[in-house]
């Protein structure tokens, strides 16, 4: 079940205690006293609250072994723990998830170097107390352990969304304030991240359980990813993974972040199409309302079998390493694309029929795009730096299959580009991605070449401050086309995205809409049945861009932006795969034709 950008928006969902929600009850727990506790760490060793007398403040930090920000966080901590520890503040971790085992905090302890003690809270007693309600989530007492601050670390990292370096550092201000016998400027502010794990009483006579209706949902929508060694950061495969994230995967479906699948319903059909249906969002969330119900076991389906290593339909006929070695990606921070340019050593023209990207590291591979860099006098392509896209990879896509009378086509002597971004995890790992080619067996028979065009607008400008700044881009087809996929493309100010048909006639009709862009998801929409454009026929992209300040993934709402190849900057590219007869070039119009308000609009940057 992206990551990514299911931004910050919380819907006040089904995390409550005692029937109230933990949102509506966040300034109460200011001020209040926590008693002393005493939990054992994951080597059995008791720690309390009393222990700590002689510390002037205590930070508590509810934790997540497999929570994507209490991973990215805890080294974090752990400095802020060495920072202020002689001066007299000591740092607790807690993990009150169910679903966590001992044997897993060691793990998580272990790689991120907490230099405090990571205690199991059993049953959530302790999270009760604080009204602790995700992970990563930080209470500061006073010497009278009174709860002064509560909510999150620093802005950062968000739920989709990371800075170069936090804006403000939320716990370490309020430990200054503290120690320095100051009010707290600011008390509490919201965490993002995971809905703790909590234990649940089981409604009686419950009709949706795990195993007669959630575990065939999970099966047909979620394990592929939430399965181990895969891209999810956590496993779905039986009822104990399943049962102490309830809470928390009914909150990102009701949220429509997962599964990741961001097209209007209402425009064009897809083979690809993972959206669940009205009736499971329905079960799910009876599901969690009712304590996540088991069920009996007799009622589990089939466990199904899923293909590790390669999704292509046969093992691949040749892989191409990004390069010869491995890119170390850093525990923390963030990187800038790194591209790697690699000879695959074609002599002759390659027709591929399916091409799949292989990221070495799922922990820290966001995505990959490998594009074809033809030699010099090769035939162009429609992309501004004159590649040929090839194939990508973001969590969650499959490798396009294209029909037996189609490929596409890789001339001789071209060069593969991988273009890497990294998303660090909170641990320093290495990856070597690759790709993998199968070709096709007779290149006589292919028909059709498949080629992927750009609908691109690189003449932009977006203005500082702008919350809805649309660019438009087009292209026109002089003899037709068969439209096969979409692949819209922006970066992290990027917010909506629109393809749309306009008939000769002037009509016009939407094709694919994205209402809700999301960089962490580059997601490819297959048509279910081939796009047949008449002559003369236009695509019509448009795309709407937010660079103010209440876009949290947003680098720096007071500059200007352009078109750039990094993540700070942005691009606008409406991708399309289109079949052309072998030997023939797609008919495009070299300037897109656009109508003359359409190029102004362009020239303008949408102003």
């Amino acid at each position: 079940m992206r990551t990514p950008r299911a931004l910050v928006v919380v819907f006040a969902l089904a995390s409550t205690f005692g029937g109230t929600s933990f949102a509506a009850e966040a300034e109460s727990r200011l001020g209040r006293p926590i008693e002393n506790f005493t939990l054992s760490d994951f080597r059995g060793t008791e720690h309390s609250l009393d222990a700590l007398a002689d510390k002037k403040l205590v930070v508590v930090a509810f934790l997540g072994t497999e929570c994507p920000l209490a991973k990215l966080y805890a080294p974090r901590l752990a400095a802020l723990a060495e920072e202020y520890g002689p001066q007299g503040v000591a740092f607790l971790g807690i993990d009150s998830n169910r679903q966590d085992a001992v044997t897993e905090m060691n793990h998580y302890a272990r790689d991120a170097k907490l230099n405090f003690p990571l205690l199991k809270d059993t049953g959530n007693v302790v999270a009760d107390q604080f009204q602790a309600e995700r992970t990563p989530e930080v209470f500061l007492l006073d010497a009278d352990r009174q709860v002064r601050y509560a909510g999150r670390i620093d802005d950062q990292f968000g739920v989709g969304y990371q800075k170069n370096e936090p804006t403000r550092r939320d716990l370490a201000v309020a430990l200054d304030e503290a120690l320095a016998g100051k009010a707290i400027s600011v008390p509490h502010v919201e965490a993002a991240g995971c809905l703790i794990g909590r234990v649940r009483d089981v409604k009686p006579g419950a009709t949706v359980t795990y195993s007669n209706q959630i575990a065939r949902i999970f099966q047909q929508h979620c394990v592929e990813c939430h399965r181990p060694g895969q891209v999810a950061p956590f496993s779905l495969t039986d009822y104990s993974d399943a049962v102490g994230w309830a809470d928390m995967i009914a909150e990102v479906v009701r949220e429509q972040r997962m599964p990741p699948w961001h097209a209007d319903p209402k425009y064009g059909h897809f083979s690809n199409d993972i959206r669940l249906t009205d009736d499971e969002q329905q079960m799910i969330y009876e599901w969690a309302a009712a304590g996540a119900p088991e069920g009996d076991r007799a009622d589990l389906p089939e466990p199904q079998q899923y293909v590790d290593g390669w999704l292509l339909p046969k093992e691949p006929d040749q892989i191409v390493y990004m390069s010869d070695d491995a890119y170390t990606v850093p525990a923390e921070g963030v990187v800038d694309y790194q591209y790697f340019t690699v000879d695959p050593g074609f002599a002759e023209d390659k027709w591929i029929r399916v091409a799949e990207c292989m990221p070495g590291n799922r922990r820290v591979v966001h995505h990959i795009i490998v594009f074809v860099r033809p030699p010099a006098g090769a035939s162009g392509s429609g992309d501004p730096r004159g590649f040929h896209f090839l194939a990508g990879f973001a969590p969650g896509t499959r490798p396009f299959v294209y029909p037996d009378n189609m490929a596409k086509r890789i001339p001789a002597g071209s060069k593969l580009v991988f273009q890497m971004h990294y998303t660090p995890c909170g641990e320093q790992l290495d990856d070597r991605s690759s790709i993998g080619l199968v070709f096709v067996d007779d290149p006589t028979k292919v028909q059709y070449q498949v080629a992927t065009v750009a609908c691109a607008n690189n003449l932009f400008q977006i203005p500082p401050g702008a919350d809805n700044h649309k660019i438009n881009s087009s292209k026109k087809f002089r003899d037709g086309a068969t439209i096969l996929s979409f692949f819209p493309h922006m970066h992290v100010r990027g917010k909506s995205f629109r393809y749309e048909v306009v008939q000769p006639d002037g009509s016009s009709e939407i094709v694919l809409d994205v209402p809700r862009y999301d960089f962490n998801w580059q997601n490819h929409f297959i048509l279910a049945e081939p796009l047949q454009l008449p002559p003369k026929s236009k695509l019509f992209c448009t795309a709407h861009y937010d660079n103010s300040e209440n876009n949290p993934a947003n680098p720096d709402p007071t500059k200007a932006v352009r078109w750039g190849d990094q993540t700070w900057e942005e691009m606008m590219i409406g991708w399309f795969d289109m079949a052309v007869p072998v030997g023939e070039k797609p008919s495009l119009d070299e300037d897109g034709a656009d109508p003359e308000n359409d190029k102004a609009d362009r020239e303008t940057g949408g102003q």
